[in-house]
């Protein structure tokens, strides 16, 4: 591939990245705006359309921790030393996991009270950035292998619950839950970080594809992608591994469906990553050479990440308590608990909040294209 294509951006990333920030502000409307407040993939209470909704958002973060480990391979191609990346992820990561549990928590609860603090996939890509700087020390192979391991293996785990201190760390690791501390303190982890360490990993490796000629480079995105897919079938029909709920036949075919891709998110087991990733890359090439209006849209959303993340919280959040001054008295809004309305205005509220952050987003991403502050890439 020749230096320029090296240096420019990959349209193909930029959009997919746009494209699943998108979906991702679909989970968060109905979050604060939905009036089912039960499990949202719990087959025994909730409708076919609802699950969808869930279901359709599984996709943002695995895709979205995974891009970022191919960004970080791509920098180095674009003049940076294996130092100044790794300071970078460094530095970045950390910058991450402050923003979690300060801007990105107040735009959640609208509150200052810290007796709760919640880890969500901020604090887990914050993290992960923090590991793969040191790992890309490493050679590619040792990078792969580290994350296929954590991908593939982790889910051998699941039956593990250690006492005491060794149980705090699991915790953090590979258990979704909270954590009591002091006087009535709650941290309560959402994101465990195992395999997210490993997806970042993986993403870091499959960056060396974009490297080669566009025809062999599609050829093993296919081949990746399709090959996850497979296994990912192949995995699920047999319930053999890779998933602590099995899938169950239901009434109907297509609830039999739903229980079929009716994986674990918390933590992203093994067959979830398969069902997520295998699409995404799969779709890549198809991306790649994907232009127009549509391809522009989502490339503004993926190249401010960042930005759009904070800005749709409080967005979202702001509307849901305009709605409940406006329709339910005042009453309180939380995630957890808040007044709500019927599908279709989440799906309406959804693709306002997409509307109003496209104009913000393309000056951001036009100050970022026209300036080269350093501190304008943790934003």
């Amino acid at each position: 591939m020749s230096t320029q294509v090296i240096k420019s951006r990959i349209n193909s990333i930029d959009i997919l990245r746009g494209l699943v920030m998108v979906i991702m502000a679909l989970d968060h409307v109905r979050d604060f705006f939905s009036d089912y407040q039960g499990n949202p993939t719990d087959l025994q209470q909730v409708s076919t359309m609802m699950f969808f909704t869930r279901f359709i958002t599984h996709y943002c973060a695995p895709v979205f921790i995974f891009l970022a480990g191919s960004s970080a391979f791509l920098a180095m191609g674009k003049g940076r030393t294996v130092h100044q990346e790794s300071f970078r992820l460094l530095t970045r990561g950390l910058w991450l996991i402050l923003v979690e549990v300060t801007i990105v928590r107040l735009g959640w609860t609208f509150n200052f009270d810290y007796s709760l603090v919640i880890l969500q996939v901020i604090w887990a890509i914050g993290v992960s950035m923090v590991v793969l700087s040191l790992l890309i020390y490493l050679p590619r192979f040792a990078i792969l292998s580290i994350g296929l391991l954590m991908i593939f293996g982790h889910d051998m785990f699941d039956n593990l619950h250690p006492a005491g201190a060794a149980g705090i760390v699991w915790q953090f690791l590979h258990v979704q839950g909270p954590l009591h501390y002091g006087h009535n303190d709650t941290l309560f982890i959402i994101y465990p970080l195992i395999p997210w360490i490993g997806v970042m990993a993986a993403g870091y490796s499959f960056g060396a594809l974009f490297h080669l000629p566009p025809a062999q480079r599609f050829r093993w995105q296919y081949i990746i992608g399709i090959g996850s897919i497979l296994l990912f079938i192949a995995l699920r029909l047999g319930n053999i591994y890779g998933d602590p709920a099995p899938w169950h036949t239901q009434s109907m075919w297509w609830r039999s469906l739903l229980s079929f891709i009716n994986v674990s998110k918390y933590p992203p087991s093994l067959q979830y990553i398969l069902l997520t990733l295998g699409p995404a890359i799969t779709l890549l090439p198809l991306l790649e050479q994907l232009s127009g209006r549509a391809a522009s849209i989502f490339t503004v959303y993926g190249r401010v990440p960042m930005f759009y993340y904070i800005l749709h919280i409080y967005l979202i959040h702001g509307l849901a308590v305009v709605s409940s001054i406006l329709f339910f008295h005042g009453a309180p809004v939380s995630p957890f608990s808040h007044p709500g309305f019927h599908l279709w205005v989440v799906y309406a509220v959804w693709l306002l909040v997409v509307l109003l952050l496209y104009l913000p987003c393309r000056w951001f991403m036009g100050i970022k294209k026209s300036h080269h502050q350093w501190w304008l890439s943790y934003l």
